[in-house]
Formats: C-alpha cells, structure tokens, sequence
C-alpha cells in the first residue's frame, strides 16, 4: 500500500521504530510518545477522522486539537491540563510529523504545530547546603536502614543522578579502595547516553559503611529489606521518593523535596562554584543544551553578584 495513502494512526508502530531507529530513544522513551500520541488518535476517532491520511491533516485539525487538550483534565484530578503538560501532546504530534517528512510522506511542516504559552516560568526547586545538611542528620545511621538511606541521599548529590540511573546500580559497580579520594563511575542514562559519574570521598565513606552490613548476596545496590522472600529486593523508584519526603517533613524541609530536586540541587552547587553551563550539560548527561538553560537564572544571579562586586564602575566619579 502507498505510505502516502494510509491512515495517520496505521503509522504509529513504524513512527516508534523510527523513534529507536533513527533517534536511538529508550524503550521508555518510546512508551511516552505512544502515550501522548494516543490522545491525539483518540481525539482523531471521536471526531471520525480515523481514516484521515497524513496530507489531508489541516492547521484547522491543529487547532482543534490544541482547543481540546485546552479543555481536558488532569487524570488523577479535576484541575486542567498545564500548559507544560499541554506541550508534550504537542511535542510528540510534531515529532510524528518529522518522521513523516524524513520518511517522504506528504504532511503538514512540523513548525506549524505552536506549542502552548506558558506565562509561568519553570522554576528549579533546590536545596541549599544548609538545607541539605538538615536533610542529610535525619536518616538513623546506627540501622541497616538509615545507613542505605543516608548513602542514597549523599549519591543523589554527588553525581546528580536521575532516580532510574540510581536505582539501576548494582554492587558491583562500586569499588571502593583503600584510601581512594573519589570514584569515576561509567553509566548509561536517558536516551541511551553514555556518562562518567563521579562519587565524592564523603558519598564513598557513606557507601563503604553500608555495604559493611550487606551480608546478602543481592546484586542491587541499594534494596529493600521488607520484601517477601523471592521477591525482587532492588528498591524501587517509588519507594526512594517516598523515603526522600518523609526525610524532608522531618527535617522541616519543602514538601516537594523529591529525588529531582537533589539533582537540581547538584547542579545548581556546582554553578555557584562557576562551572560553565556547558560543562553542567556534561554532568548531567543532557543531550542538548536547551535542557540545561532551565539552570541559567543561577549562572545570572551569579554574575549579577559578580559584576557588583568587582566592576570597576563603582570606583568612577559621577
């Protein structure tokens, strides 16, 4: 059948392969697209146009989308749709139009697709070092338990780790010498990128106590110890943010306080020591530098400081 002929939704499987192919996307990553995507076939069925081919797809169609997801609710809420959340529905149905042009399918240019305004700025929620040590003296280090706990906050803020690289190391990743100031540490994070890591000789001391205890045979790096027997004891995802919160409350700290914020807080204590923000993006494995400018207003107010501080204009005569 000629591709140019068929539906828009008879090309979801292929557009994925294209994402894998061609993108080099995680499986994850994958699942995300056909998740966003599957709003917009939803929205192509319940105004009959499942039959609609990629060339007949109008900036009216667009636009109607764009009303609808305008309109829609949050899943696990009543509240509307973000525009943040608005704008991955968007970003996915532009990609598909990408695969589309690279693919010689007749379709709308992906640039006609606007993504939605959002007047309020993405904030980056961080803690300071004062807020950090706080969050750091509650875990309970004279048990098993706050032992893994402590050692997980110390490497989410040496490395900057996202949560899935985190809870993916296994023991045997870490060796840790005598007298070894720091460890370089090779992983393989979102969108299949590789990167270096690197773990401080205070996050080595933390982690060399709590694998004194490990007398199991358990692969994982960091675990549960409330698992049923034959159950996977790698701890979960889930399990850390509700361990980082409950820290956080303790600590008198934000109740937004998660394993993300530890990240922001890495990155933007590595800015206030002056490291470029390019070098940050290397850090913190990011594929384009748009995704590290979400940390530029640190770099500003830096050099704000800066240039008040040291600018020779202060010592000019009005």
């Amino acid at each position: 059948m000629n591709k140019n002929l068929k539906p828009i939704p008879s090309h979801l499987a292929d557009f994925l392969d294209w994402l894998e192919i061609e993108k080099g996307l995680s499986s994850k990553s994958q699942e995300n697209y056909a998740r966003f995507l599957k709003r917009f076939l939803d929205w192509l069925k319940i105004n009959n146009l499942e039959n609609i081919k990629p060339h007949e797809l109008s900036p009216e169609h667009i636009w109607k989308y764009r009303v609808f997801l305008s309109r829609q609710s949050h899943p696990k809420s009543s509240t509307p749709l973000k525009k943040s959340t608005q704008n991955y529905y968007l970003i996915a149905l532009r990609s598909l139009l990408n695969y589309f042009a690279e693919r010689d399918i007749l379709s709308l240019p992906a640039e006609k697709i606007k993504l939605a305004r959002n007047k309020e700025e993405r904030q980056v929620r961080f803690l300071n070092l004062e807020q950090l040590e706080k969050l750091f003296s509650v875990p309970n280090t004279s048990i098993i338990q706050g032992l893994r706990d402590r050692a997980i906050l110390e490497v989410f803020f040496s490395t900057g780790m996202r949560i899935a690289e985190l809870t993916a190391l296994n023991r045997n990743q870490i060796k840790i010498k005598s007298g070894i100031e720091e460890l370089e540490l090779g992983i393989i994070g979102k969108g299949s990128k590789a990167r270096t890591v690197y773990f401080s000789k205070r996050t080595l001391n933390w982690l060399n106590k709590y694998l004194k205890t490990r007398l199991d045979k358990d692969n994982a790096l960091f675990i549960n110890y409330r698992s049923k027997k034959g159950s996977p004891r790698r701890l979960t995802p889930r399990s850390i943010e509700k361990m980082i919160k409950k820290y956080a409350v303790q600590a008198g700290l934000p109740l937004n306080t998660t394993p993300h914020v530890m990240r922001h807080s890495f990155s933007t204590d590595l800015l206030n020591q002056g490291v470029d923000l390019r070098i940050l993006q290397e850090f913190l494995g990011h594929k384009s530098i748009a995704a590290t400018q979400i940390y530029a207003h640190v770099t500003s107010k830096k050099l704000r400081e800066i240039h008040q501080k040291f600018h020779s204009g202060r010592k000019l005569k009005e």
